[in-house]
């Protein structure tokens, strides 16, 4: 498997330190395989007590942690780790039905979750969505500008201007507009959008997306040729006028 994404790196060009914590040693052994054909550095650990020793040395920069544990769920060693003033970001393994796991683990500080079964990619993509948003690291791409007709949205320094004029837009906004553009003349679903921007699926209202979709009409399309269209009963989709 190999990403087609550019490479993150912290800005001094080392690389990025991930540790995986789950109990299954094949499963860590293959997301190890995954996160180093990233580039990045990879430490492994099989139950939560020996987490929190190899995070204290190993100083990362991202989790990805098992909920369900032996010795010491997930949740704990979240919460040891704040109480620490380790802030790290975690991505949280869940079980594909423990939804009250999925909304703990958000609520106690975790960064995002995915389910089991989940696809490598998967995790590569959610892990790379968190390292973004914390700064920690940059795009070894060059392309961070994204287009779409006369609207840009630089990935870095989250600005957006169409046409020449810079919007202004809330962190959440930045984000749905992101996955838009970066899905150019693809209908997205409300729960696509669910899933990605607001990284749940726990009974997230639909509503959500409707309204931050009308934020986005009234900042970017407001007084001229619109971009944003709704495919009534589908979806959502950004596309430059032909």
């Amino acid at each position: 498997m190999t990403s087609d994404q550019p490479e993150l790196r912290h800005p001094d060009g080392s690389a990025l330190r991930i540790l995986a914590v789950d109990d299954e040693q094949m499963l860590t052994d293959l997301l190890a395989m995954a996160l180093r054909m990233e580039g990045w550095e990879v430490r492994t650990a099989s139950s939560g007590l020996e987490a929190l020793q190899v995070a204290r040395d190993f100083e990362p920069d991202a989790l990805v942690l098992d909920i369900m544990m032996p010795d010491l769920d997930g949740m704990s060693v979240l919460r040891r780790l704040r109480e620490s003033g380790n802030l790290v970001p975690v991505l949280f393994l869940t079980a594909k039905d423990a939804v009250g796991d999925r909304v703990a683990g958000l609520t106690a500080g975790g960064d995002d979750y995915v389910t089991k079964p989940f696809s490598l990619e998967e995790v590569i993509a959610r892990l790379r969505a968190i390292i973004r948003r914390t700064g920690v690291a940059t795009a070894d791409d060059g392309q961070s500008i994204l287009r779409v007709g006369d609207l840009t949205l630089n990935e870095d320094s989250h600005e957006v201007e169409r046409d020449g004029t810079e919007i202004e837009l809330t962190a959440t906004e930045f984000e749905l507009l992101r996955y838009l553009m970066r899905n150019e003349r693809r209908v997205l679903s409300k729960a696509q959008i669910l899933d990605r921007v607001w990284s749940y699926d726990f009974g997230g209202k639909s509503s959500v997306v409707e309204l931050y979709i009308s934020y986005l009409r009234k900042k970017i399309d407001a007084g001229r040729t619109p971009l944003l269209h709704t495919v009534r009963g589908v979806g959502y989709m950004i596309k430059a006028p032909q």
